[in-house]
């Protein structure tokens, strides 16, 4: 039998990572691979539904157990005149943080290329609203930009990378790298990933989308803003990178090609960007949702079913419904699968305290801002009470002197505020 190019790689990042039990996730699961190399949705489901058969009663419980933060009772949100102060000594911070710089050495870093985004993206945003400093925000938006846009093309793929650096940081995303990194190594195919100190090859495991749509997102961001043709070509790049990349058995992983790809169809206009995301839904998303039995809603695998990546995936859906026409008759199904997501963990929110702020709160303004035409849909997810929660935490947090959220989301947030 003659594998394919995809079974080929999933068996290698097999043997570069060890064996994986299904419990803890159906990244592990080779039918679940061959089903999705061969865009194949029937064989896509029936291997998820032996993956649910295999989590028994498991399926859908988190492999961390979740915690909760109990939202402050008769506490408000941030006024607007608060907001518009709020974004200064997050500034200031940045400033005395700043590692983000063009000819930076990719082997000493000590961070993934998602957190200058973040930063760009909440200067971005802060200019949008006019926030105390803007004019300064869209500077440094600016120069995250340019070293962005060099490690884009030092890597040499058309996608954004990750550092090659090993053993730098005992943050989990630089840690997973490590480990793949030397795992590659030993098996010989370091050349095949890393080009001038940058990681820009994955070999079909999926995790190089996690940093690229940050960044080519928070590009189209700054395109929108500037109308810089350099800003608008980078972010094409990265969307032309994730339309070609393989699925993979981490549903997060495709979920944020999906965001990317509806971001670049709501900028640029091009069908192939919309075709591309819907698929990578439907076949890279979707059926890993939990349809039915006592945690509707959630991912059922351990890994996906972390509130984390359940809303990062809440986010995708909400734009790939914001873009897709209404008439499109696959719209249905994706508003079904951001429905069901949206009612499981919101009313946990409410009910029992947030168990994540960054990605909850961005995919909760999102649909929000989304559906705000559709009152019956925002009610009957609590889309609209689970925000205010999320947003009356992190306001009190902000009160006490705490940075509450990263800088994206912190920016997106106080935007949200002044513009009520």
């Amino acid at each position: 039998m003659v594998l394919s190019r995809a079974t080929r790689l999933s068996i290698l990042i097999g043997s570069l990572y060890g064996s994986m039990s299904l419990a803890q996730s159906l990244s592990g699961s080779g039918a679940l691979a061959r089903a999705l190399a061969s865009n194949d949705l029937q064989a896509v489901r029936a291997a998820v539904a032996a993956g649910r058969a295999a989590l028994g009663d498991r399926a859908g419980v988190p492999e961390v157990a979740d915690t909760y933060q109990l939202v402050p009772k008769d506490r408000t949100l941030l006024t607007a005149e608060e907001a518009r102060s709020g974004f200064a000594p997050l500034s200031d911070r940045l400033e005395k943080e700043r590692w983000w710089k063009v000819g930076a050495d990719p082997a000493r870093l000590t961070a993934p290329l998602r957190v200058p985004a973040s930063v760009m993206s909440g200067c971005v945003a802060a200019y949008r609203a006019k926030l105390d400093g803007s004019a300064c925000s869209l500077d440094r938006a600016k120069e995250v930009a340019e070293f962005l846009m060099w490690a884009q093309q030092q890597a040499g793929s058309g996608g954004f990378p990750f550092p090659a650096a090993r053993g730098t940081s005992k943050a989990r995303a630089m840690e997973v790298a490590t480990r793949f990194i030397e795992k590659a190594a030993e098996a010989g195919k370091l050349d095949q990933i890393v080009r001038n100190g940058w990681l820009f090859d994955d070999l079909g495991d999926g995790g190089l989308q996690f940093d690229n749509a940050e960044c080519g997102a928070a590009m189209y961001e700054l395109y929108e803003v500037t109308q810089d043709p350099r800003d608008l070509d980078s972010a094409r790049k990265a969307s032309d990178w994730a339309l070609a990349r393989p699925l993979c058995p981490n549903w997060n992983y495709n979920s944020f090609s999906v965001y990317l790809l509806a971001k670049a169809y709501a900028v640029t206009g091009e069908a192939k960007y919309l075709e591309a995301a819907l698929r990578k839904a439907r076949l890279g998303m979707i059926p890993g949702q939990l349809i039915d039995g006592p945690r509707a809603g959630r991912w059922l695998d351990p890994h996906n079913a972390r509130p984390a990546y359940h809303y990062i995936m809440m986010r995708a859906l909400a734009k790939l419904v914001a873009v897709m026409p209404k008439e499109h008759p696959d719209r249905a199904e994706v508003l079904r699968a951001l429905k069901l997501g949206l009612l499981t963990r919101n009313a946990e929110i409410i009910s029992r305290g947030v168990m994540n702020k960054d990605k909850s709160l961005e995919a909760l303004l999102l649909v929000n801002r989304t559906l705000k035409q559709d009152p019956a849909f925002l009610r009957e997810t609590r889309s609209q009470e689970a925000l205010h929660a999320l947003g009356v935490l992190v306001s009190e947090e902000s009160r006490r002197g705490k940075a509450p959220l990263s800088p994206g989301e912190w920016g997106l947030f106080l935007e949200f505020i002044v513009g009520k």
